[in-house]
C-alpha cells in the first residue's frame, strides 16, 4: 500500500490487488455479522453494537431496541461508501472528506472485529512470520492499523493546513 496523502481536497492512497481483495472480503464478513440477527450473543457484534447499560439488563435491552437499527444502518451506509470507493482490482483510492470519514469508521469496525476474534491486547505483537492462519489474520489487523493511521495522518495534515 502506498499511504494516504492529501492532494487538494482529496485523500489518495494506492492499494495493490491483493490488498483490495482483502478489504472486499473483510467488508463482506462485517456485513454478514451486522445483518445476521442470529448472532446477537457474538462477541464481535457486542463490541460493534455495545450495550447502553451494563448494570441493568432491562435498560440494556431497551437501549438495544432503540439504537440497534440506526447503528446498523449507519455502519451499512459506511460499508456502502467503502465498497463504492474501493478499487476492486487495486489502484488509486481517492476519497473526499466524507468518504474518508466512512473509511475511518469502517476500518475501525474491521479492526475491532479482528481484534476481538484474535483476543488482541496491549501486549500483542505483530507476527514474526506468517506460519498460521492466526498469524495471517494478525498481520491483516496490523495492516489495517497502518491504513487507518495513514488516513488519520493525512486528515490531520489537511486540517493543520487550513488554519
Amino acid at each position: 500500500m502506498k499511504p494516504f496523502r492529501r492532494k487538494g481536497e482529496e485523500y489518495v492512497a494506492r492499494l495493490d490487488p491483493a490488498e483490495a481483495g482483502i478489504v472486499g472480503l473483510l467488508l463482506d464478513q462485517l456485513e454478514l455479522l451486522l445483518t445476521d440477527e442470529d448472532v446477537e450473543d457474538d462477541a464481535v457484534v457486542a463490541r460493534l453494537l455495545p450495550e447502553g447499560h451494563r448494570g441493568d439488563p432491562r435498560l440494556a435491552a431497551e437501549y438495544r431496541d432503540l439504537t440497534r437499527a440506526s447503528l446498523v444502518a449507519g455502519k451499512a451506509d459506511d460499508l456502502a461508501t467503502v465498497r463504492a470507493t474501493l478499487p476492486a482490482e487495486g489502484g488509486a483510492l481517492r476519497l473526499d472528506a466524507e468518504q474518508a470519514a466512512a473509511w475511518l469508521r469502517t476500518t475501525n469496525d474491521l479492526r475491532l472485529a479482528l481484534g476481538t476474534r484474535l483476543d488482541i491486547s496491549a501486549d500483542t505483537e505483530p507476527p514474526a512470520e506468517l506460519a498460521s492462519e492466526a498469524d495471517q489474520q494478525l498481520a491483516v489487523y496490523y495492516w489495517l492499523t497502518a491504513v487507518q493511521g495513514s488516513l488519520v495522518d493525512s486528515l490531520a495534515a489537511g486540517r493543520a493546513g487550513r488554519r
